[in-house]
């Protein structure tokens, strides 16, 4: 006949049973806050970095339109050039572009300088994808903007007629609009590949961004000061040529 465990065996099992138990919970559960927290971190950075795609994405947005309509001014001064000061104060904008289109480059570099990012990211096709991207935009300010600043500051500020034909700006319409697909194709790719949809972004865009208003008193006067310049670029330029100053 078998023994009946003891009361001390039993409660030593009861205990040994509910210490067992307990480990299991707590090492459950610390792990899946542990994994929760993980995928809260990398929902936050994908979010984070997809916001600054569209921030890029909209800058070279408002670049494509200052292009287009300055080759589209340009093109009508090219058949008519008595309408050149008509159509001078559609340069404005072409003239301050390349310094309303510096890119912030703060989470470029927490994407790639931090290894922790790659590890919390955990997808190798997404981390190519950026870094795509990133690659992308350092080309187009290389190729498109630091060239088009270049250009602009030697020619005068279009201050008269023969400046404005030295840039090319049907060119550099075509070259920012193809640019501008390859962003945008990127952007796509990644908030498909990482799930992310349109109004999770809108949601984390009204978290982060503070309108700085600017009121039309603001633009007046820029606008003011903008021609102002190129008045007085043209007053030097006269004078330069009338004293034989190069």
């Amino acid at each position: 006949m078998k023994e009946k465990p003891s009361s001390d065996t039993k409660q030593f099992l009861l205990t040994l049973l509910a210490t067992t138990i307990s480990i299991i919970l707590t090492f459950g559960t610390s792990a899946i806050i542990d994994r929760r927290h993980k995928e809260a971190a990398k929902k936050e950075m994908v979010m984070m970095i997809i916001y600054d795609f569209d921030r890029t994405i909209e800058q070279v947005q408002y670049t494509d339109s200052v292009f287009q309509q300055a080759s589209k001014a340009q093109q009508e001064i090219a058949l008519h050039p008595e309408s050149f000061s008509r159509f001078q104060p559609c340069f404005l904008s072409a003239v301050a572009v390349f310094n309303e289109n510096k890119f912030a480059e703060t989470t470029e570099k927490i994407f790639s300088s931090n290894i922790e990012t790659f590890n919390t990211l955990g997808n190798v096709n997404f981390v190519h994808e950026v870094s795509a991207f990133y690659n992308a935009r350092q080309s187009y300010q290389e190729r498109i903007m630091d060239t088009y600043e270049k250009e602009i500051v030697g020619s005068g500020i279009f201050s008269y007629l023969e400046s404005l034909f030295e840039v090319d700006f049907p060119m550099y319409y075509v070259t920012n609009k193809q640019c501008l697909v390859q962003l945008k194709t990127i952007r796509n790719r990644c908030a498909k590949m990482m799930n992310v949809n349109e109004e999770e972004l809108k949601e984390f865009s009204r978290q982060r961004v503070v309108e700085d208003e600017v009121s039309e008193e603001d633009e007046r006067i820029h606008d003011q000061t903008v021609q102002e310049f190129i008045e007085a670029e043209k007053v030097l330029i006269e004078a330069r040529e009338k004293y034989g100053i190069e």
